[in-house]
């Protein structure tokens, strides 16, 4: 498992010939931890479906590392690497945790979920409980590591701590920050939490009307409060109590 680095040039994109992303670029570098933030409805999830092509891509190129995967479709660019947890629990309600869990590794040995159980304990506590006995918090690890034990090496998450309680808010973003500080994946968190979010990354990007209106590092956001009201509409953003 190892981070590669995201590229995506003069990305427009939509459903069917409504477009909702336009012009958009941006680069991630290997290893980093890029927030998407926004307000609601102005295309964040359509950009990380559109790279884990899932939309109708009218322009632009997605290279993962070298390779320009925007003409791939959605299971061709998961077997490059990319990894995608959507906003919706796409979970099998009928197979165990542990079943669950088997789905995601592709060709890789049963014991692997090991490695699942050690990022999220809770799970291995629940390992022969069905999908759908699960809280939506256990839905999400599930989702999640689900999606990890692929060892991909670009991460996307859309709104992982949505309805969330916090103790399991905490517990998921603890076990995403220590998967991100190994350097093994390169991972795109879109959050409304936006206090979480920014205690996640190192670089930010705002969208507006499918469009990029602002990037920059997290200390750069909290020190500009109008670019805070104006494009996220909230007074200001508190810092960690950590």
């Amino acid at each position: 498992m190892t981070a590669a680095r995201l590229e995506v040039s003069g990305l427009s994109a939509g459903y069917g010939q409504t477009r909702v992303l336009e012009d958009v670029s941006f680069e991630a570098e290997a290893g980093a931890r890029l927030a998407v933030l926004g307000r609601n409805g102005v295309g964040k999830s359509t950009l990380l479906a559109t790279i884990a092509g899932q939309t109708r891509r009218h322009a632009g190129a997605i290279k993962l590392g070298d390779i320009d995967i925007a003409g791939m479709d959605g299971a061709s660019r998961a077997w490059q690497g990319l990894g995608y947890v959507p906003q919706e629990r796409c979970i099998f309600p009928s197979l165990t945790v542990e079943e669950n869990l088997f789905v995601g590794l592709k060709d890789r040995e049963r014991s692997a979920v090991d490695e699942a159980y050690a990022m999220f304990p809770r799970l291995k506590e629940r390992r022969r409980n069905y999908g759908n006995q699960l809280s939506g918090g256990e839905q999400q690890m599930l989702t999640t590591a689900r999606t990890i034990l692929g060892r991909p090496s670009i991460l996307m998450l859309d709104e992982p701590l949505e309805g969330l309680a916090p103790v399991i808010c905490e517990e998921l973003m603890a076990a995403l920050t220590r998967l991100a500080s190994g350097g093994d994946m390169t991972i795109l968190l879109v959050e409304q939490r936006i206090r979480a979010a920014l205690d996640f990354a190192d670089q930010v990007l705002i969208l507006e009307r499918g469009r990029i209106a602002w990037s920059g590092t997290p200390a750069a956001l909290r020190a500009s409060p109008q670019t805070v009201e104006g494009l996220l509409g909230v007074a200001a953003i508190p810092h960690s109590a950590a």
